[in-house]
This record gives structure tokens, sequence and C-alpha cells, in this order.
């Protein structure tokens, strides 16, 4: 139900498309709603935070804003990997806390049809369905839809915030 009433307050945004930014973990191509992303910026050097989960990866100064860094990777119960010269992190606002993706690469920004989305697997590759929205059939590929808002509860988005406030 949650998906047609997404689906429903979306097209009237953007009628028939979907107006997307894809980005790579590992093999898997997942995608998020344009309107939901501030920015994607390249790695820069992180300032760790003790005493906090292994998914927060630490926090950064980004034009003046504590940034709190989410390894989202690791939050999607994937394996580790190195940051490399591909590596970025892609920057939203959640419960009015600004926060920081870290993704394996991001590829591009694309409009896709509704009609070629489905309603998600059980699991796909392990990722737990409830953070993803939809699956897009792509000619050559299939597309995660991801909502970045419901891969951290309300007290861990609440916990960056105060990470983020006090440093």
């Amino acid at each position: 139900m949650a998906i047609a009433e997404n689906q429903k307050k979306d097209s009237q945004l953007y009628g028939d498309e979907l107006q997307l930014v894809s980005f790579h973990i590992g093999d898997e191509e997942f995608a998020v709603d344009i309107l939901n992303i501030q920015g994607i910026n390249r790695m820069v050097e992180i300032t760790k935070v003790p005493n906090t989960p292994d998914y927060i990866k630490g926090i950064i100064n980004l034009r003046g804003i504590i940034i709190p860094l989410i390894e989202l990777r690791s939050r999607l119960g994937m394996p580790p990997k190195e940051h490399d010269k591909d590596t970025r992190f892609i920057v939203v606002e959640i419960a009015q806390k600004v926060i920081g993706f870290i993704v394996d690469s991001v590829s591009e920004v694309l409009r896709i049809n509704r009609s070629i989305c489905e309603p998600p697997p059980a699991t796909v590759k392990g990722v737990n369905s409830e953070y993803i929205t939809a699956v897009g059939k792509l000619e050559d590929r299939l597309l995660i839809m991801l909502d970045l808002e419901k891969i951290l509860t309300e007290e861990e988005t609440h916990e960056l915030g105060s990470i983020a406030e006090n440093n």
C-alpha cells in the first residue's frame, strides 16, 4: 500500500517518469530519486568518532556543515571494500538531518518510465526489501531503487544528528 501511495505522490511531481541518480555498490546498481539528493562529492578525509557503530565511518566538514558519513555497503550487509578514486558520498537530508552515504561509484542521472518498475521481491541479493521501493527493469540491467530514509531507524537518525551537533 505504501508503494502505491508513494507512486501517486511521485506521479504528481514527474508524471509517468522517474528521475533517478544511479550508483554501484559491488556488482549491484542502485538508484535514488534525484529530489532526495543535495549533492554528490568525492571522498575527503574523514574524522573518526569513537564509540559509534561500524557503519558510521565518521564526520566531515562540508562547506561549514558537519556531516556524518554512513558506509552504505556496510549498512546493507555487504562485505567491506577500500575506498578508491571512484568512491563518492551522496548527501541527503533525512528527518531534518544532513547525512552522507558512501557508495562505490556514482553512475548517471537517468529518467525511466514508471511502467518498467515492479514491487521488490522479499530479498534482492541479501538486501532487505524494506529498504527497496521498486526494481526497474531496464533493457540490459536491473535497477534497485532504495529509500534512504528507511536505511536508518528514527533513533539512528537522531543519534547521527547528535554526533554532528557535538563535533
